[in-house]
């Protein structure tokens, strides 16, 4: 498969290129890029819960690609977690 870099907020991450008609594909992508943001933080899945506000289950269901995030919440997310590594907060 083809890769892509996708760049959130100043995140660079690769992914595969996929059909942006294909759902299923787009969500599994997000929640790659989930996981690659969070573990970009350095923080666990419950510290990394704990610290966005977002209950311990959504996120895992996030991460695991069971449930939809959607691409606003992913780039907020992104841009949260830069400015902190930025600011030397975490990381």
């Amino acid at each position: 498969m083809k890769k892509e870099i996708y760049n959130l907020e100043g995140i660079e991450i690769e992914v595969e290129k996929y059909d942006k008609a294909d759902k299923e594909a787009n969500r599994r992508r997000i929640a790659y890029c989930f996981k690659m943001i969070r573990e970009k933080s350095g923080m666990s899945r419950t510290d990394f819960s704990l610290w966005l506000g977002v209950p311990y289950r959504t996120m895992q269901e996030w991460e695991l690609g069971r449930r939809a995030m959607p691409e606003y919440v992913l780039r907020l997310i992104a841009y949260k977690v830069m400015n902190e590594l930025r600011e030397g907060r975490i990381g």
